[in-house]
């Protein structure tokens, strides 16, 4: 004959249950190429352990009865072996997975305003400013979990410019392209696709009004090109709450949003993210 369980022990099992089941989230989609994301799964254990890439910390979810690390990868990371650090319960070991190559398309435009291609010398000092600014944003890291791993695009439109793309402007190699253009009409609405923090608000030389949502645990936004910002520097936003209207500010040929994602400090490809990728975005 079974031995009842003590309601007490009953409750804090069936509290540890519901706590496991409320931070259970969809996983983005495993791409574990040079700006994708891996998902390593790290095993069952009670608590949760620490992971690290690269030398910094990585974000770590409970996926179904195990914890799994949700790792940024850079663009510029090699094909190959790859390690995660991952301590728990004072003790170390390595993960390992495997960055697969992968190869995106290149695009050659010929501009006719030469400040499209080149700065102007009087600009640089602003630039190098706004880029440090910018890389501290999109490499913070606040405590707790993102609400969710998949969500809808923050504007509706199709996807005019992928991530990745290796621009040739009048014949000069630029940077690759380090997020997704969504062209939708100015004056557009672009919202929030998951609860987070307003991290930053600015109007740049390259990607004009700008807002950085910190969405916990590694994960940051990134919204270009604004015409209008509606959000403050510290706002605690809702999923589908409003950041601001599409525009054309900074460096841009054209109304459409610029959007972006990183992952401890690392942009990826924010169609990893999509609850539905695919050419087009739909209506919301």
């Amino acid at each position: 004959m079974s031995r009842p369980i003590p309601v007490r022990g009953l409750l804090a099992a069936c509290l540890l249950a519901a706590a496991t089941a409320a931070e259970a989230v969809a996983l983005p989609r495993h791409h574990p190429v040079p700006g994708g994301v891996a998902v390593v799964p790290l095993g069952s254990a009670p608590e949760r352990p620490a992971a690290r890439y690269g030398g910094r910390p990585v974000l770590v979810v409970r996926a179904g009865d195990g914890w799994t690390a949700v790792v940024g990868i850079p663009l510029t990371a090699r094909p190959g072996e790859a390690r995660l650090a991952v301590a728990q319960g004072g003790r170390a070991r390595a993960v390992a997975f495997r960055i697969r190559p992968h190869r995106y398309p290149e695009q050659r435009l010929t501009l006719k305003d030469p400040k499209m291609v080149t700065p102007p010398a009087s600009a640089l000092a602003r630039i190098r400013a706004e880029t440090a600014r910018l890389r501290r944003g999109l490499a913070h890291r606040s405590p707790g979990v993102p609400e969710r791993l998949r969500f809808p695009p923050p504007a509706n439109g199709p996807l005019s410019s992928r991530f990745g793309l290796r621009r040739i402007l009048n014949g000069k190699p630029r940077s690759p392209h380090r997020g997704l253009d969504i062209a939708a009409p100015r004056g557009a609405p672009v919202r929030a696709p998951a609860a987070g923090t307003v991290l930053d608000v600015g109007d740049f030389y390259f990607t004009g009004r700008t807002v950085l949502l910190d969405h916990g645990g590694g994960l940051v936004t990134l919204y270009c090109h604004l015409e209008r910002v509606q959000v403050r520097k510290g706002q605690r936003l809702a999923a589908g709450a409003r950041i601001g209207t599409v525009g054309a500010s900074g460096r841009a040929t054209g109304p459409h949003l610029h959007w972006a994602v990183a992952l401890n400090g690392n942009l990826v490809d924010p169609v990893l993210f999509l609850e539905t990728p695919s050419a087009a975005v739909a209506a919301r």
